[in-house]
């Protein structure tokens, strides 16, 4: 077996509303989460509708996303899949926020799922569709981008180390713009001294050279991303794009257009919307407030990125800055490029400029879609379905075979939240089998036996009851602290189990998060090589809507 998968509902954090769009199915859908999400995700349904371009806006993308590719230096493959966008075919298109290297193991995940997607709908429908990978470039949320996480040192010192360019703009602008070695030549020095740094930890695998020539001095974070990304999947001619353009820009403008002339409709539709969520036990991923918008505009003089909010006046204030909606639609007529959308919207602008056929997401994109249903319906006429990403925990052959050795599942190890407490249940695990028998037996028996005092007491006196519940919780209490000096002195005893349990936690669980929100892709990249983007595809398929175990 090189694959296993857990229900959603066994990872932490997930919300209800992703956790409920995981388990619809056309004859099972308890909350009608079909309200927001219309398309069926576990079916190939949506292949067949995808929306076609006029012939002008077809060429016009297809002239932007060639002149990208070039900059990327993207293969043929690519290319290929750019003119067919021009000759017609739809897109699975996908996202991410540009990161250092690369970010997450989560972006090649959703990569992966976009091709696999486009594959299978192409199979389905009999027309081309293309993938598509939609960089995030115009997010200014620095700390999140300026950061690569990996794994180092032994078993027993092992530990996770998190690289960071330490860029410093000073105020808050699209991260993709920045350049890679910052400013001066201290800026320079960090870059070199971080790529030296990334390719120790990476073993000075092949990946290293691709690394040096994406992030070279003068390289902005959104070109080393993009071109890094078009490599990683050259062979899948995945097509990689960067809307911060003006002329993307421009013809996403429909959309800008109607969040600054249709601003209050849209607002109530949000708002609405919101309390139709909350109302059904679920709740906003984005807060709709009364001067909320859905835009945020660049400082001409400063370059940064500012929420355009709404007064009760029907003014705009970006900044310290007035405009009137009049000033606005200039600012969208000359310059389009420094307006940009927010989280809500930016799905909708990106369908208004490509013939998007599914979005593939994750949790929390997928929760954004149940409110940005509503700005597709009044903007675009139209809803795109969003489709799951691959979710995954990828299991390298040692932490395998001590995954086999203590007979443990992913989410045992996610239950123990920490390495002390994993290693206090193997030690629980490796106790005499006479041992194991002589604590059941006493905590079998001391449950018992309170159970019967506690109700005696509480028949003779509500309060004698209630104070009995107290002393036996105690006593409970205290029976677990024995189970645990017993499992504790296992663990002592055998001090492997330790060492299993924090390698099996680094790998598996790394300082409490997914392994995919934190590890970066190009760690996986390195020790694998390049069979691995393929096998990531060929698991993306979408047959298992769940958490998939990939064992390499």
């Amino acid at each position: 077996m090189d694959t296993e998968c857990y229900p959603i509902s066994t990872l932490p954090g997930m919300t209800a509303l992703f956790r409920g769009f995981m388990e619809m199915s056309p004859s099972l859908d308890p909350a009608n989460l079909r309200r927001w999400y219309p398309a069926d995700p576990h079916s190939m349904q949506w292949a067949s509708s995808s929306p076609v371009l006029r012939d002008e806006q077809r060429i016009r993308l297809a002239e932007a996303l060639a002149a990208q590719a070039h900059g990327f230096a993207a293969g043929p493959a690519a290319l290929a899949n750019i003119e067919s966008l021009r000759q017609g075919a739809a897109a699975v298109v996908t996202g991410q926020q540009v990161a250092l290297f690369g970010g997450p193991l989560m972006t090649l995940l959703k990569a992966a799922t976009a091709i696999r997607k486009a594959q299978d709908a192409t199979q389905a429908s009999g027309r081309k569709h293309v993938p598509i990978f939609w960089m995030a470039s115009e997010d200014h949320d620095l700390a999140e981008a300026d950061q690569a996480t990996f794994l180092t040192g032994t078993r027993e010192r092992a530990r996770v180390e998190t690289l960071r360019l330490e860029l410093q703009p000073g105020r808050p602008v699209p991260v993709g713009a920045l350049h890679v070695e910052g400013g001066g030549a201290s800026g320079l020095k960090r870059l070199e001294s971080v790529l030296d740094r990334a390719c120790e930890l990476l073993g000075w695998a092949p990946l290293c050279d691709q690394l040096r020539l994406c992030y070279a001095p003068g390289a902005t974070m959104a070109s080393a991303f993009g071109r890094l990304l078009s490599q990683i999947f050259a062979a899948q001619g995945l097509v990689v794009m960067d809307a911060s353009s003006r002329s993307f820009h421009a013809m996403g403008g429909s959309v800008l257009r109607a969040a600054l002339e249709r601003a209050d409709e849209l607002w109530e539709a949000l708002l609405n919307r919101s309390q139709e969520l909350q109302a059904a036990g679920y709740h906003a991923q984005v807060l709709v407030t009364a001067d909320h918008s859905l835009l945020f505009l660049l400082d001409p003089e400063t370059g940064a990125r500012l929420p355009l909010r709404r007064s009760a006046k029907g003014e705009w204030r970006a900044g310290s800055r007035s405009y009137t909606t009049a000033e606005l639609l200039e600012v969208l007529f000359t310059e389009p490029e420094r307006l940009s959308p927010n989280a809500l919207l930016r799905p909708v602008f990106q369908d208004a400029i490509l013939p998007t056929a599914a979005y593939v997401g994750g949790p929390a994109e997928v929760a954004y879609f149940a409110q940005s249903e509503v700005l597709y319906r009044n903007i675009l006429r139209r809803v795109t379905p969003v489709l799951p990403r691959m979710m995954a925990t990828l299991v390298e052959p040692a932490m395998a075979k001590t995954l086999a050795a203590h007979e443990l599942t992913l989410p045992q190890v996610l239950a123990a939240k920490t390495a002390t407490e994993l290693a206090q249940r193997l030690g629980a695990r490796a106790m005499p089998i006479e041992g194991k028998r002589r604590v059941a037996a006493a905590g079998n028996s001391l449950e018992t036996e309170l159970r019967a005092l506690t109700s005696y007491m509480a028949s003779l006196s509500a309060d004698l009851g209630r104070a009995a519940d107290v002393s036996a919780s105690k006593m409970l209490y205290q029976m677990n602290r024995l189970r645990r000096m017993i499992a504790n002195f296992e663990v002592q005893k055998q001090s492997s189990l330790s060492k299993h349990a924090l390698a099996l936690m680094l790998n598996l669980y790394p300082e409490g998060h997914l392994q995919e929100r934190l590890i970066a892709g190009v760690w996986f990249l390195a020790r694998y090589g390049e069979d691995l983007p393929a096998l990531l595809i060929r698991h993306a398929a979408g047959e298992r809507a769940g958490h998939q175990v990939v064992y390499l």
